[in-house]
């Protein structure tokens, strides 16, 4: 009998959601993702040292030997998540997500800066657009610099989506692809309600990729979707058969070395015959929906704040590697 990583690869996309380089030649996804406390724990591994240094190098090279080192780790910072991007898609036969800065979120003009500049890095290092998803978070501002750059070619990775509305925003607005939070879902409701647990097909985290997923496909969005940020293996199942998965190197291990058989959950044709009605999305039903929705309001703020701190500390780390280096 098949185990169930090799069964949930012939129906939804299986994404390695890691900086571990390692580990993603071990589990062999199609594509991976990144973020910025996944990046920030990357660097700190004894293994990666190399790549944070040469980054920081390459910076120093870049800007002058007589520019501040302030000047050298901000360059740097910028560069590092192309740097391990770069080594990713040495490994994975199609795609990697870069995250624009979370602390950026709000400010639609300078995402569609950084956004820019993150795919002229790639394509400096002769990396086709086509193999590259920038990550914003799904902001209101962040939805529409995400428009721009899909206008302009650039693909995007709509994160931090908690809500139905963030995920119509997205669909209506042409983004590539969607990353809905099941776990932080999940984990929201386990403290609002008092409930230790929930069965697999009750987790109120499936129980929303399933509604974005069946709403994309009753419409016939092409936007995909892809389930991220898991607690238990009982998630994934659930969701065999939505369009991708981005799944932590704990968990893939977890369903390789399980055997068992894994029915498909999710399809476009039960989603095309379900009875859903039609959102019209705009910034004011955008915020309304928003505004009701106390779970996503609270963790995509969360979210977003815990992204910036982990950059903060990879500046830190940048700084102080720096000092080391040219001490």
């Amino acid at each position: 009998m098949a185990n169930l990583l090799d069964q949930l690869k012939e129906m939804t996309v299986v994404v390695a959601d890691t900086g571990d380089i390692a580990a993603i030649q071990q589990f062999t996804p199609r594509d991976a993702t990144t973020n910025p406390s996944l990046i920030t724990a990357a660097a700190q591994m004894p293994e990666y040292q190399a790549i944070v240094d040469d980054t920081l190098k390459g910076a120093r090279e870049t800007v002058g030997a007589a520019a501040s080192s302030a000047d050298v780790v901000t360059l740097a910072f910028d560069r590092l998540a192309v740097s391990f991007g770069l080594k990713i898609l040495d490994i994975v036969p199609q795609r990697v997500s870069t995250e624009v800065d979370a602390r950026l979120s709000y400010d639609t003009d300078a995402t569609i800066e950084k956004g820019r500049d993150l795919i002229a890095q790639y394509e400096a290092a002769g990396v086709s657009r086509d193999r590259i998803l920038i990550k914003i978070a799904a902001t209101w501002e962040g939805i529409q610099a995400a428009k721009v750059l899909e206008e302009e070619g650039i693909h995007t990775n709509l994160t931090l989506v908690f809500g139905l509305h963030q995920a119509v925003a997205c669909a209506e607005n042409g983004i590539t692809l969607i990353s809905p939070f099941v776990g932080r879902i999940l984990d929201w409701y386990k403290k609002d309600t008092g409930t230790d647990s929930y069965p697999a097909a009750e987790d109120p985290g499936v129980v929303s990729v399933t509604a974005i997923y069946n709403y994309f496909k009753k419409f016939g969005y092409k936007t995909e979707v892809m389930g991220a940020s898991f607690r238990n293996l009982g998630e994934i199942t659930e969701l065999a058969g939505v369009d991708l998965l981005t799944i932590s190197p704990g968990i893939l291990d977890e369903l390789q070395s399980t055997e068992g058989e894994l029915p498909q959950k999710l399809s476009a044709d039960n989603a095309a015959n379900s009875d859903i009605k039609k959102i019209n999305m705009d910034k004011a039903t955008f915020e309304a929906m928003h505004k009701e929705d106390r779970m996503a309001t609270e963790k995509l703020a969360e979210g977003i704040d815990g992204f910036a701190k982990a950059l903060g500390v990879l500046e830190e780390l940048l700084a102080s590697r720096l000092a080391e280096l040219e001490a």
